[in-house]
Order: structure tokens, then C-alpha cells, then sequence
């Protein structure tokens, strides 16, 4: 598995280009909203999906301005919904930092939120990037379908495996699938390519999802967040799901009574992550995203060979083995 910095190599300069150009469009005129903006930059990850954007650009040809307010675009839309996913879930902490509001409470949060939002509509509107504000319009849409319908879900605990997929691919995927499909389409790829980015981004977003749910029934978690927070947070996720599904009547019940009133309670969570172990969940969501993982790459196969392209497929397995 090639490390990040060896998948970036192809879009390193501009990868670099970006960063700058995407600072001058978090700075504002408030010296308290400057404060937050920095904090959130010196934070910003591996930044996969600005790379993910540049790689598909590369792939089907030159990278270019349309690229470039692309990426932008989805980092500030992505942004904005996680500012206001960490009010929504009382969350303080995101990958062991502190969140933007457990440092400066929920109202300044939210605001920070919708800044960024306007600022992603304003770069497209005044670049005239009409189809690519609508990509991504069209996935922040069902992003915030899939959490609503996540919510609703887990006030019953009836999500079967077919609701599970809607969500992830609402929630998680839409976003993914946007940044393939805006990268193909900043240059001059032909619809047909920029209709299998679209897929090929749905099955790594999925992919990427699963890998994530699976962490958190590791004993020894790296990915920032407590095994078992899934469970505490009442998400039904697809290695529960299935095991659920396996499990005898009695047992299905008093995993479900479990996970419905005794969350909190840290010996409770763990029987239920050791009976995910035992009734095969981790073999079933691995090979389930496994095979999403090969749908992606058996849709790169159908493009020429180019240092992005191999790239892509790096990035690929990195996303179904990472540590965290």
C-alpha cells in the first residue's frame, strides 16, 4: 500500500498552489472569524478530497482554474457540514482535536458553518461554475437526507441492510462520487467519463464508509474516535446489522435492548462489539467492501495508463487499508 505523500506525488505542486488559493478563500473581515479559520486550517487532514478532485482531473487531461474552484468548493461545502455535524451530535472532539465548538460554544460554530457555505456559493457563482455548483448542490442535498434519515432510523433501530446503504451512499459516498465527477468534468472529459467518475467515486465513498464503521469494533482503535462509539451514538452499522440478522430471536432482543438503553454503560458496549466478532460481522462488512473497493478499480481499468490513474488505484486500496 503506497503511503499518502506517494499518491499526492503526481498533484504535488498544485496540491500546494491549492492550499494557498483555498486560505485566501476562509480568510474573512473579523478578526474572531480569522481566529476560527486558522485553527481549522492547521487541522485539515491528508485532504483526500482535494486529491481526489486533482487525480481525476489529471487522469482525463489538464488541470486547470475550473479544477482548482472545484476542489475548493467541496472542501468549503465539507467543512461547513462538519461545523454544524459536531453541533447536531454534541460532539467536541474530531480526530483528537478539539471541535469548533467545544472551543467557542455552538452558536459561533453554526455561523462559521454557514460563512463557509456562502463562500463555496460565491466561488461558483462568480466563476460561472453553474454545473459544478449544481454537483455539488445535488450531493450536500443528500447528504443532509441520509443524516435526517439516520436519525429517524435510530429512534426504532430498524435499519435494515438496504436502508443502511441509502444512508452511507447519501451520507458519505454523495460527497466522494462529487469529487471524482467535478474533477472529470473541470476539463474536457466526454460525459461518459465524467458518468463513471460519478460511479467509480460511489463505490470508494461506500467502501471508505464500511472501513470506517469497521473501526469501531477494533480493541486498539487509531482512527481518532472510542470503539464503540457507533454503538453509544446508536447507529446501526453494517457489521451489526448483519450479525443481528444471524443471531438467534433472544439474542437479536437483548443486543437491541443493549444498544437502545444501556449505551452509555462501557462493559454493555463491549458484549455488543464481541458478539458482532462472534456472529461474523467484521468477515461479512470486510468482504462486502472488498467488493464495492473492486468496483472502483475495475472502473478506472477502462482509461488509459497515466501516473494519476495509478494514483487513483493507490488511493483506492489505501482507503480499505488504512490504520485510521
Amino acid at each position: 500500500m503506497a503511503s499518502v505523500d506517494i499518491i499526492k506525488s503526481p498533484i504535488k505542486n498544485e496540491l500546494k498552489e491549492f492550499n494557498s488559493y483555498f486560505q485566501n478563500y476562509m480568510k474573512g473581515g473579523s478578526r474572531l472569524l480569522n481566529l476560527v479559520t486558522q485553527y481549522i486550517l492547521k487541522r485539515k487532514g491528508k485532504q483526500m478530497r482535494p486529491m481526489l478532485v486533482f487525480l481525476s482531473a489529471k487522469m482525463l487531461g489538464e488541470i486547470n482554474s475550473s479544477t482548482y474552484a472545484a476542489a475548493a468548493l467541496i472542501e468549503l461545502m465539507h467543512t461547513a457540514t462538519l461545523l454544524h455535524d459536531d453541533v447536531v451530535d454534541d460532539a467536541y472532539q474530531r480526530r483528537s482535536f478539539f471541535s469548533i465548538n467545544a472551543l467557542w460554544k455552538n452558536k459561533i460554530a453554526i455561523l462559521m458553518g454557514d460563512f463557509l457555505l456562502a463562500r463555496g456559493l460565491l466561488l461558483a457563482v462568480n466563476n460561472n461554475e453553474h454545473e459544478l455548483l449544481k454537483i455539488v448542490s445535488v450531493s450536500v442535498e443528500q447528504m443532509s437526507e441520509g443524516e435526517l434519515l439516520q436519525i429517524e432510523k435510530s429512534r426504532k433501530l430498524d435499519i435494515t441492510e438496504k436502508v443502511y446503504f441509502e444512508i452511507i451512499g447519501k451520507k458519505t459516498a454523495s460527497l466522494i462520487s462529487a469529487c471524482a465527477e467535478s474533477g472529470a468534468s473541470s476539463g474536457s472529459a466526454s460525459n461518459e467519463c465524467i458518468v463513471a467518475m460519478r460511479e467509480f467515486g460511489k463505490n470508494l465513498g461506500i467502501a471508505f464508509q464500511i472501513k470506517d464503521d469497521l473501526f469501531d469494533f477494533q480493541k486498539v482503535n487509531n482512527s481518532g474516535k472510542p470503539s464503540g462509539n457507533d454503538i453509544q451514538e446508536r447507529k446501526m452499522t453494517l457489521p451489526l446489522i448483519y450479525a443481528l440478522n444471524v443471531a438467534s430471536e433472544k439474542e437479536r432482543k437483548s443486543i437491541l435492548r443493549i444498544v437502545k438503553r444501556h449505551n452509555s454503560n462501557p462493559k454493555k458496549v463491549d458484549e455488543v462489539v464481541q458478539f458482532v466478532h462472534k456472529n461474523g460481522g467484521i468477515d461479512y462488512a470486510t468482504s462486502v467492501m472488498e467488493s464495492y473497493k473492486q468496483k472502483a478499480l475495475d472502473i478506472l481499468e477502462k482509461f488509459p495508463e497515466n501516473e494519476a490513474k495509478n494514483s487513483l488505484r493507490e488511493l483506492v486500496l489505501y482507503t480499505t487499508k488504512r490504520k485510521k
